[in-house]
């Protein structure tokens, strides 16, 4: 689904540098993308292939094909059954089809209705042991028989190579075929082409190694023993060895390998032994909006819906101003450690006793998204929002008695007497919506009966800290163990919507190859917290002068330790929190403008220069290049804004210019320094020196 953004004066993209290399011409070639997520959801790489197919089909055209496992509920929900325009790939999909083998043909029905095949890897179990068998003479890589997952990335890549083989004897020399093949899954499909000399060209790209997972997983310290690891040992102690094996021959045999990232490619070097030719960023798809306020409306909107969560569920406690309370959130996979929730929780803590210390009226109320093993909505919770709707209902009634008496006072002419337009059965009712409102309870942490309830992390953590939601408590925890849906009795709002009504997104995280959520974040407008052990920190760190600026705060927990990057974390809210409500809308304004740097228009052109770089190699004759030409984004950041100080003060880091005559009241306009957010974008564009308007793909044939 693509993220919405405003198209405005404040779009930076006239800043992006130009991309001079040659064109491929895509209509000598085809172009298969290959892995085990093309229609299957199962982590990141879904969104990565669903999100470039537009751009790719742009581009390529009908000679664009993604290629991945059958599962027939996916295919009947998600793809449209058609026959191959090219009759080739008919014909390759006939011969698996008259062996016995089940392959499945159509458009998937995202954006941009990229072609599939899917080969069911059940129909082709009973060639397992042979396949296994050639593996093993080809390459030496034995798998075992309980590994079902490694058994079904060799039987779907058996059926790839297989299919490759049928094509290209169908094609001749042309058109050329080019394979890009995703993660360790999809790597037995390039291994046996390269085995068995398939004239194509080939891409493989790792979205983060297999042994750094585990090795995070299990709380090692990674970044810092890189090097000293003994990648065979440690793969083979964690039963993988066969599967890390399967992931370093496909980056070997590769004409190209590229990884998502700095920090993966830093990783691979030393797992995997390769230098990665090419870094992919992950990029989003950017629908734009006709004007700058929208983003902000929506802003409001959701923040509205929030806000009427937090009224149920902190109810008799809810002694906090809600104008005054910020909405912080941390989300994704449930990985404690590796998603950065230990040093998160840990700094709230220390975030709440600055906030007291300093008698600081704001409030800060923390949602944790992460599904976890849970068996309903807790009692307490759905009890919240009933005594909210119940004093809803009240209100209204009361006010349309109110409302209709007043109406006929002033109709006689009269000023009506307050203390008779409300009679006693209204003050009645009153009395006992009120007194409904009343629990011994603190409002719970948690929004559901958790399986696991004394030893989860998030929960054991906070007992240890002790964010009880009590009242002298500034900061507020809620941990809501499950995806968000529209559909929830409890918080009835999408991803999207709640992440748009959020003021701060917070993902410290320790291992993320590339990590989206903080993209989506910029995308939306809304700053966030991220690392210099992520992809996309990396990313900003290159590309951007002054995050901060911009709304992403990098937390460096490279070269920092664990207590430092603790304290540099606090800070960063602390001064969040210190914000008013106009340095937040400006800030906002600038996060936004980031989205030209995110978009899959100007990250898909790392992708072209992969797959150039893949046809040079395997075809030099036909396809020239210089390999050792630098990319034309290297060395290209954004500048600071112009409204930033040039040294800006300690207290408030790289945040939007205190105006000098701004009071408390933030809702004073009268009081704001000027600001022309068009006039700020025009100057950033100006201070780069090669301006570029970025357009749009031309479409394939």
């Amino acid at each position: 689904m693509p993220l919405s953004r405003s198209l405005s004066m404040t779009s930076l993209s006239g800043v992006l540098p130009a991309w001079e290399e040659e064109e491929l011409p895509v209509e000598d070639l085809l172009l298969f993308e290959v892995a085990w997520e093309v229609t299957n959801k199962v982590g990141g790489i879904y969104t990565v292939l669903q999100t470039k197919a537009k751009i790719t089909v742009d581009e390529w055209g009908e000679n664009y094909y993604m290629m991945g496992p059958y599962y027939e509920h996916n295919f009947k929900t998600q793809v449209e059954a058609c026959e191959p325009p090219n009759p080739a790939v008919r014909k390759a999909m006939d011969a698996l089809i008259h062996n016995g083998c089940q392959v499945h043909f159509g458009r998937w029905l995202i954006e941009g209705s990229p072609f599939v095949i899917l080969f069911d890897v059940g129909s082709a179990a009973w060639n397992l042991d042979r396949w296994k068998g050639d593996l093993w003479e080809t390459c030496q890589i034995g798998l075992p028989y309980n590994d079902r997952e490694a058994n079904d990335s060799l039987i779907l890549g058996s059926l790839v190579a297989w299919f490759f083989k049928e094509l290209i004897d169908q094609l001749g020399d042309k058109p050329n075929v080019i394979g890009h093949f995703h993660e360790w899954q999809a790597g037995a499909g390039l291994i046996l082409s390269r085995c068995r000399k398939i004239p194509m060209a080939t891409v493989f790209t790792t979205h983060a190694t297999l042994l750094g997972r585990y090795l995070c997983a299990g709380n090692a310290d990674f970044y810092n023993n890189l090097g000293k690891f003994n990648v065979d040992k440690e793969a083979g102690e964690r039963h993988i060895y066969h599967r890390c094996c399967l992931e370093r021959a496909a980056v070997h045999c590769a004409h190209v390998f590229t990884t998502v990232s700095q920090i993966t490619a830093v990783e691979a070097s030393h797992m995997l032994h390769r230098k990665p030719d090419v870094v992919t960023p992950n990029g989003l798809n950017v629908k734009k909006f006709s004007a700058m306020h929208e983003f902000q409306n929506l802003h409001s909107t959701s923040k509205a819906c929030i806000q009427e969560f937090i009224r149920g569920h902190f109810y008799g406690h809810l002694d906090f101003n809600l104008d005054k309370t910020l909405f912080f959130f941390i989300a994704g996979r449930y990985e404690f450690t590796n998603k950065g929730a230990d040093i998160f929780l840990e700094s709230l803590s220390r975030l709440n006793y600055l906030l007291r210390v300093h008698k600081n009226d704001m409030t800060v109320v923390v949602f944790f998204i992460m599904p976890a093993k849970t068996n309903n909505f807790n009692v307490e919770s759905l009890k919240g929002q009933a005594v909210r709707k119940q004093l809803w209902d009240t209100a209204h009634t009361v006010k349309e008695k109110f409302g209709n008496r007043l109406y006929d006072a002033l109709l006689k002419g009269q000023i009506p007497d307050m203390n008779s337009i409300l009679d006693r059965d209204d003050f009645t009712i009153m009395k006992r919506a009120i007194y409904a409102t009343q629990r011994h309870t603190l409002p719970p942490v948690t929004t559901h009966n958790m399986i696991d309830d004394a030893t989860d992390p998030i929960l054991s953590n906070v007992r240890r800290i002790g964010l009880f939601n009590s009242r002298n408590d500034r900061v507020k925890i809620i941990f809501h163990p499950e995806f968000l849906s529209s559909t929830s009795p409890l918080l009835p709002m999408d991803y999207e919507d709640f992440v748009r009504g959020c003021n701060l997104g917070v993902f410290p995280s320790y291992y993320e190859p590339w990590g989206y959520t903080p993209g989506e974040c910029t995308v939306m407008g809304i700053p966030s917290v991220t690392t210099n052990l992520s992809g996309f920190g990396c990313f900003i760190e290159e590309h951007v002068s002054d995050p901060a600026a911009y709304g992403v705060y990098i937390v460096d927990r490279r070269f920092r330790s664990a207590e430092e990057s603790c304290n540099q974390l606090t800070q960063f809210m602390f001064s969040f929190c210190q914000q008013s409500l106009r340095q937040r809308i400006i800030q906002r304004n600038r996060t936004e403008r980031l989205s030209d740097l995110l978009d899959w228009r100007y990250l898909g052109r790392f992708y072209v220069h992969a797959r150039h770089l893949a046809l040079n190699r395997a075809f030099p004759d036909k396809f020239k290049m210089d390999p050792m030409a630098p990319l034309k984004t290297e060395g290209f950041r954004y500048p600071r804004p112009y409204s930033v100080p040039a040294s800006p003060s300690a207290s408030v880091h790289s945040t939007p210019h205190h105006s000098d005559v701004e009071d408390d009241d933030d809702d004073d306009d009268d009081d704001y320094e000027p600001y022309d957010e068009d006039e700020e974008a025009e100057r950033d564009r100006l201070n780069i020196k090669a301006p570029f308007v970025l357009g749009d793909v031309q479409e394939g044939k």
